[in-house]
């Protein structure tokens, strides 16, 4: 099982890099006690016997994990949350692409912390060769959104160490914000 939902969350939006998609929709919405998570990619997406399979931990696409024949990442997603009290949900069609929406419900003992929003953020949009990442952070009403190339068009190279250390210092700033506890409204961050 992953430690934090952070992983989870990693995991999910590579298994979409994966997929060959040109973009990937992650939001990760809490309200109260409640996290919602949803990744959404336009990649080649799976057919209901393929979704099927995923889920069994004891399967992996042929060719996706050199040496290795398990795939854990959805089958623990699924668990994460289920354990809870929250729900998993994913969708997917051959050539329209998937969505895997998480519920965790924060306030369970079973619940996993969120873990380190901004490292998890900042090493996803420096994933090599990665499409456009599109962020939505949202903690009781507040919110900010960003996109990688909104980033990369800002900094640069988005896989350089002086980058990655920029990065991390705007998501942890954000991330700052939205759990402060004087309401200022929306972060404007283009």
């Amino acid at each position: 099982m992953q430690a934090t939902i952070g992983d989870a969350v990693s995991e999910l939006v590579q298994n979409a890099f994966e997929a060959g998609a040109a973009e990937v929709r992650l939001e990760l919405v809490r309200r109260g006690a409640r996290l919602e998570v949803s990744v959404r990619d336009d990649g080649r997406g799976m057919d209901a016997a393929t979704v099927r399979k995923a889920l069994d931990p004891f399967w992996s696409e042929a060719g996706k994990h050199p040496g290795r024949t398990v795939g854990l990442g959805l089958p623990f997603a699924k668990q994460a949350a289920e354990q809870c009290g929250g729900s998993f949900a994913l969708e997917s069609a051959p050539d329209r692409g998937t969505t895997v929406r998480l519920a965790f419900d924060l306030a369970n003992v079973d619940a996993p912390p969120l873990g380190d929003a901004a490292a998890t953020l900042t090493e996803l949009m420096a994933f090599p060769g990665a499409c456009e990442l599109a962020v939505r952070r949202e903690e009781n009403g507040r919110a900010y959104e960003v996109r990688r190339s909104e980033l990369a068009a800002a900094l640069g190279d988005l896989e350089q160490a002086g980058t990655l250390g920029l990065m991390k210092k705007f998501f942890s700033s954000n991330e700052e914000e939205i759990r402060n506890e004087v309401q200022h409204g929306e972060i404007d961050v283009g």
